[in-house]
């Protein structure tokens, strides 16, 4: 018997839970790790994203909003990925990737109006190119393939950034895709958020594979993992694997390990099925602090900066609040619009039932 082939998967970590730099760092990575503006950006970043991430989950406790999946302990995935991607890449997100967004150009306002059941969040001002939130489990993964198709088909240097969870890894769609960039050669880079549950279901008990990146090895593909909390690392590998797509040297798979602080969404009760000493010890490894922690010890930030910083992500969170709760709804009447060119007869009567009942 002789061995065919074999592979690896590497793993990358570069600032610790103690918020030390862990290894001999090239070049790059050093003059990363040594750049102000960069790190300052990233941490108000995350910390404007935590901000907003707990004013959603009160006006959804207070009635004034639909259920909301939080993105707490998450921020440093989608924030890294936004900083790095450029503005001509297209991101297909699924529901936790406020960081990202917002450094696009989405509103807060827009993402409010879409949580609380107003499709207009989803049109967004600022990046029109970027896809929606998509809710249904993996079905972003072919959305994906579809734009980096015709990504490629136009000669053109951008790259798709498609996000799921880790529970999404299990669904056809997901290994379908990766088959298609493969076999194409796309550019497209998929991010799996490991946050180690899939809703209640434990990252052991959703797929035995020893990690989530090695599935890329079946659609031939590139796959790494990272830490999800160190958005040292995140920068520096997704910068790498985006550069590498948009080049023409292949689609990545990247599995940046993180852990989910929060209930699945606002409907859910993390305790019924989590330790309580699983996640204390998770917030020792979240990624805002270990930033925080960094940077002080570089000089690069400080209380007064902090206390600064928290008002204005409060001004600016309630400013987008503000807006979205005078945002005057929808009459019903508009559920029948954009479905048909010619609206049939009985939905054509429903529709006048609505408008008369609204005059």
């Amino acid at each position: 018997m002789s061995t065919v082939t074999n592979f690896e998967i590497s793993y990358t970590q570069i600032l610790n839970e103690e918020s030390e730099l862990c290894q001999p760092l090239p070049q790059s990575v050093s003059k990363l790790a040594e750049d102000a503006d960069t790190l300052i950006a990233m941490y108000k970043a995350m910390v404007l994203t935590r901000t907003f991430d707990k004013k959603a989950i009160a006006l959804q406790r207070t009635g004034k909003m639909g259920t909301y999946p939080s993105s707490l302990g998450q921020e440093a995935i989608s924030v890294a990925v936004g900083t790095v991607m450029k503005t001509d890449d297209v991101l297909v997100p699924y529901y936790r990737e406020y960081g990202a967004q917002f450094i696009r150009g989405v509103t807060m306002k827009e993402i409010l109006l879409y949580w609380g059941g107003d499709e207009r969040g989803m049109d967004y001002q600022g990046p029109k190119k970027d896809f929606p939130i998509s809710v249904p489990i993996a079905s972003q993964a072919s959305h994906a393939i579809g734009i980096s198709y015709a990504m490629k088909l136009r000669k053109q240097a951008r790259v798709a950034v498609a996000f799921f969870g880790d529970g999404s890894t299990s669904k056809g769609d997901f290994y379908e895709a990766l088959n298609a960039a493969g076999v194409w050669n796309l550019p497209v880079v998929f991010v799996v958020n490991n946050n180690q549950w899939a809703i209640s279901i434990s990252r052991e008990n959703q797929t035995n594979c020893e990690t989530i990146a090695q599935k890329a090895i079946a659609g031939g593909i590139h796959g790494e993992q990272v830490d999800g909390n160190d958005i040292i690392a995140l920068h520096q590998v997704m910068e790498n694997a985006i550069e590498r797509a948009r080049i023409g040297k292949g689609p990545s798979v990247v599995e940046a390990i993180s852990y989910r602080l929060c209930d699945h969404t606002t409907a859910d009760d993390a305790t019924r099925y989590r330790d309580e000493e699983e996640v204390k010890a998770a917030w020792e490894k979240e990624p805002v602090e270990r930033l925080r922690r960094y940077m002080e010890k570089q000089n690069l930030w400080d209380e007064v900066k902090e206390k600064t910083w928290l008002t204005e992500c409060s001004e600016k969170v309630e400013a987008q609040v503000n807006a979205y709760l005078e945002t005057q709804p929808q009459p019903p009447e508009t559920m029948f619009e954009f479905m048909f060119e010619d609206i049939p007869h009985d939905l054509a009567e429903q529709r006048e039932y609505f408008i008369s009942r609204g005059k």
